[in-house]
């Protein structure tokens, strides 16, 4: 069963003592690729899910019409062909779908607790107009009492307990690098590369099922999944790791294999084992763009240069992507051996790091001085009439 793709993840977490009687928050966290939801104060999202609709006609009007189809979460496996992401590359393009996702996580939390408030990280790429429409739903759609928007890469600085440094994330739909300066964006410093863990999981498709490649059927869907989960991992020196991988003798690595349907085992390439290397060498999967240790230099360099020691010495890598193994390795001995070698650099990691965003909104829901910039149903609704 595609558990990782149909099914939600409920933590069974206890709250952390120092929040554990104070006033929660159902805080939600939206990415292109999953969606983390729960109360403040608890040391994970209790709810992990794929950020995932799919539309199939109903039984009273089978029609193909927008009007005759219904809209339900995740992946039908009946009808797999009819999923698709509502939010892609940071974008919401698709405002019914991440509707009735916010309505399904508002709805479980209200079956258990009061009407608390709601916090909802944004991208950084949020337009003024993705705003007002989510004021919008919360308000008018899902009655919420008050509501904070919240930065999704000022959240990961809070999550590591600083507030100076440069934050790395790299998920499902974006990669992004931020320098902050006392808790403040130090703009227009930032970088945005517009790959990510899609891109990934475009190439591994293509590479595993070449022309029979397609992105709804359940068992390439369950391959890639696997693939990416279980055997890639990033290489400190690709020519070396090829080199080495390519010199194994057929079968003696049994993290090598996948298995088609009827059982007949496919041994992987090197450079499907290696496929995170595209973080570092875009070029050689003909992407576009500098590899993440050039944006994170990029990012450093452009801000003012009595700055550059200490946001050195204050990295941190967040985000799905940098979870596989020897991503931040590398990343720190590039930044180490080609750019800033007199300096300290120093990397931060978190083991929850792929909950960073969603981890620093829990503790910034406490914090006496974001009270300014929480906004109320009565003031939304005052807005509203002016």
């Amino acid at each position: 069963m595609l558990l990782h793709f149909i099914c939600i993840r409920v933590q069974k977490t206890s709250p952390t003592s120092a929040f554990a009687m104070a006033a929660r928050t159902i805080i939600i966290d939206h990415g292109s690729g999953f969606l983390k939801a729960g109360l403040s104060g608890w040391n994970e999202p209790q709810m992990v899910f794929p950020s995932i609709v799919n539309y199939v006609p109903c039984r009273e009007n089978p029609g193909p019409s927008y009007a005759q189809r219904r809209v339900s979460l995740g992946i039908d496996i009946c009808h797999p062909d009819t999923f698709s992401y509502p939010i892609q590359r940071g974008r919401i393009l698709n405002w019914e779908g991440v509707e009735h996702i916010w309505s399904f996580v508002l709805e479980r939390h209200r079956r258990e607790h009061e009407d608390f408030p709601v916090m909802v990280t944004e991208s950084p790429l949020k337009e003024p107009a993705d705003r007002r429409k989510t004021l919008e739903i919360m308000f008018e759609l899902q009655d919420v009492p008050s509501i904070l928007l919240a930065d999704q890469l000022e959240m990961s600085l809070y999550a590591s307990g600083l507030l100076t440094g440069v934050v790395v994330d790299s998920g499902y739909g974006l990669t992004r690098v931020q320098p902050f300066h006392l808790g403040r964006p130090l703009r227009p410093s930032g970088k945005t590369l517009e790959f990510a863990g899609q891109d990934l999981t475009a190439y591994l498709f293509r590479s595993l099922f070449k022309e029979d490649c397609n992105r709804h059927n359940l068992f390439q869907l369950e391959t890639v999944a696997t693939t990416q989960m279980s055997k890639c991992y990033v290489p400190q020196n690709l020519a070396e790791a090829l080199d080495f991988r390519q010199s194994l003798p057929s079968g003696s690595d049994e993290n090598n294999t996948y298995q088609l349907p009827d059982g007949t085992p496919v041994e992987l390439t090197p450079m499907q084992r290696l496929a995170p290397e595209m973080f570092f060498s875009p070029q050689v999967f003909d992407l576009q763009g500098p590899s993440i240790s050039q944006a994170v230099v990029d990012a450093i360099l452009a801000c003012e240069a009595a700055m550059h020691p200490l946001l050195t010495s204050h990295v941190m890598a967040c985000g799905g992507n940098t979870l596989y193994p020897g991503f931040t390795k590398r990343l720190y001995k590039e930044l180490i051996a080609d750019h800033f070698s007199s300096t300290k650099a120093t990397m931060w990691v978190g083991s929850n790091r792929n909950f960073s965003v969603w981890l620093g909104a829990s503790v910034v829901a406490h914090l006496s001085s974001y009270k300014s910039e929480w906004m109320t149903k009565e003031e939304y609704e005052e807005s509203q009439r002016l």
